[in-house]
């Protein structure tokens, strides 16, 4: 993929992201931008800045776009994002659901309390034992777990 390819593309993801964000266009009130009014309604949650993190991640990775919806199924049925997110049962923490969590601190010191790291590390876990968001995906559709 060419650099210009790829600016692209992370330019309308990040687009589709800020419109998810609730950045939309309002009246007068708003901003001016490039001839353009837009009024920022509220700032993105934890969950959607989380999203767009990973999704750059994936990006420069140069992984397919496909990948990215992989990832958002497998976490967002792991742990919906939440990065306090804590199994009852197993005691596995965080996004990726690292079990034990204190393993993610390879990754980073704040990984109790940071989604950035915890992405960081989920996505280094995923590439080196499963390959890619998509192998990891459909090993736990057909496991339960990865």
């Amino acid at each position: 993929m060419d650099s210009i390819s790829a600016r692209r593309g992370t330019v309308a993801a990040m687009l589709a992201f800020a419109a998810l964000a609730g950045a939309t266009p309002a009246s007068a009130s708003g901003t001016e931008h490039d001839g353009h009014t837009w009024k920022r309604r509220a700032a993105p949650s934890i969950k959607a800045s989380s999203k767009m993190y990973a999704h750059r991640l994936i990006i420069r990775r140069d992984w397919a776009r496909r990948e990215f919806r992989c990832l958002d199924s497998l976490w967002t049925r792991e742990s919906n994002w939440n990065h306090k997110a804590r199994n009852r049962w197993s005691g596995a923490y965080g996004i990726p659901q690292a079990y034990p969590g204190d393993k993610m601190a390879r990754a980073g010191w704040d990984w109790r309390v940071n989604p950035r790291t915890q992405i960081r590390w989920g996505i280094g876990y995923i590439r080196g034992r499963y390959g890619s968001p998509c192998g990891a995906w459909g090993h736990f559709l057909a496991h339960n777990w990865y």
